[in-house]
């Protein structure tokens, strides 16, 4: 991945295999185009993908776009970080946080 990397986008349609079905664990970060707090914490998301290529994959759900995910796992405010591992949700991060944050809370779910 380069510094331009854009997160990949997830919908309602491949969820299940794209997060679910997957080998390895995924950050779902639930986020909306209005949502300040959500562009904040992009540049760490990424910065967290390059630097867990291969241990952690991160994606990105629209929640205005995708409201069936938004709903089955109850988020209420933007954004909402879930971490799924073996397709079950294992950790959530709720607002925005610093990339140090993010790391420690990434480091505690997936050792868990």
């Amino acid at each position: 991945m380069t510094a331009t990397t854009t997160l990949a986008e997830i919908t309602d349609a491949d969820f299940a295999s794209e997060v679910l079905g997957s080998d390895v664990p995924v950050l779902v970060e639930f986020w909306a185009q209005w949502c300040g707090p959500c562009h904040q914490v992009a540049p760490a998301l990424v910065r967290i993908a390059e630097e867990r290529e291969g241990a952690l994959r991160v994606v990105k759900v629209n929640s205005d776009e995708n409201p069936i995910t938004s709903a089955q796992y109850r988020v209420m405010g933007l954004p909402t970080m879930i971490v799924f591992r073996g397709g079950q949700p294992v950790h959530e991060l709720r607002g925005a946080r610093p990339k140090a944050a993010l790391d420690r809370e990434l480091d505690q779910a997936l050792a868990g």
